[in-house]
């Protein structure tokens, strides 16, 4: 062999050793993407509980609002539909979009029901109602709070994982193995 075969076989194992490094790191990004997904969702599926458990709690007292409630009701069902349209596909960026829309209306009904129970404070007079709902609100706001925690986490791996696939030379793999941009939540 002469040395420009040499030079020309050295030049495909580097590019070639590069690509496969380079397609190794974009797909663990997008593992890390999916499973901090799969934290959000957990949390999600934790509140979502804790919505159950307020529900439950103000049914009674809260009769004369059914309509709050039931929104309330509606809103959960709604954001854990696209959640789980987020499970099936994590990085898409209209899956997320229709779960930050699903959120964006739980979190306005959930602040409509709370404003409802503080203005009926009468009506939670009971020791055994207030203490329920006291404890199902609770476990709401602490779901809440998990939840934000892990939309941090995942907003940060989806966007470490846009910064690699939009990073040069890499970027000119990303056609070619079909990545994409990934959503917020």
């Amino acid at each position: 062999m002469t040395s420009a075969l040499w030079m020309a076989a050295a030049v495909v194992a580097v590019l070639g050793f590069w690509v496969l490094g380079a397609y190794n790191r974009l797909v663990a990004l997008r593992n890390a993407v999916a499973g901090a997904w799969s934290q959000a969702d957990e949390a999600q599926r934790r509140r979502g509980e804790g919505t159950e458990q307020l529900l439950g709690a103000l049914r009674g007292p809260l009769a004369a609002e059914q309509g709050a409630l039931d929104a309330l009701w509606a809103a959960q069902a709604q954001s854990a539909r696209a959640a789980g349209g987020m499970s099936a596909r994590p990085l898409l960026a209209a899956n997320a979009l229709a779960w930050t829309e699903g959120e964006s209306r739980l979190g306005a009904a959930a602040a409509r029901v709370f404003a409802l129970a503080d203005g009926h404070a009468n009506a939670l007079s009971d020791e055994a109602a207030a203490a329920t709902v006291g404890a199902a609100r609770a476990a709401w706001s602490e779901g809440s709070e998990r939840l934000s925690f892990a939309r941090r986490l995942y907003n940060d791996a989806a966007a470490a994982h846009d910064d690699a696939i939009a990073t040069f030379p890499t970027s000119l793999l990303v056609p070619v193995f079909g990545f994409a941009p990934a959503g917020r939540i």
